[in-house]
């Protein structure tokens, strides 16, 4: 359980945690892959969601799974990616969330993820919550016990 005043702290740069959907890079599970290869390559991302087109959230696509289409026994063949579609190849099994998610949830599932998903109640894309975004909120928080209550100290174990 996270102390309700850590929670507090972290929530209060809530509003900047989450990335709206209009400003992340997404394709349509239609997509060829080959679009989806240029997309991933010029936005800089390894990974991005994928929605059908009523901006339902259907999965995630990552330069990994297409790549792992182009190998072939005699090397790298990318004359099936106008072929394929992004649905072909999409992971559909990916941890998600929604905008009123608690924080301990959110936390333990950024553990294994870079970003989460976040849908609202009907499955369409919200928007991602990405690590970083909590790490800021959570460097925030440390330096703003600090400064609240000076003689607050935080201590951290390490697991072995």
């Amino acid at each position: 359980m996270i102390s309700p005043a850590i929670e507090q702290l972290m929530r209060e740069h809530e509003e900047t945690m989450m990335i709206p959907a209009e400003n992340v890079a997404n394709v349509m599970k239609e997509h060829p892959l080959e679009h989806a290869l240029l997309l991933l390559s010029q936005a800089g991302y390894s990974t991005i969601p994928v929605l059908d087109r009523e901006d339902h959230f259907v999965g995630l696509l990552s330069l990994n799974d297409i790549v792992k289409k182009m190998l072939g026994i005699d090397g790298i063949d990318t004359s099936n990616l106008d072929e394929l579609t992004v649905a072909d190849v999409m992971k559909t099994d990916v941890s998600v969330m929604r905008p009123d998610a608690e924080l301990e949830d959110v936390l333990h599932l950024l553990v294994d993820s870079s970003f989460l998903p976040v849908l609202d109640h009907e499955g369409v894309f919200c928007g991602i919550v990405t690590r970083r975004e909590i790490l800021k909120s959570v460097n925030y928080t440390f330096h703003s016990l600090g400064r609240k209550n000076p003689e607050a100290k935080v201590i951290i174990h390490a697991n072995s």
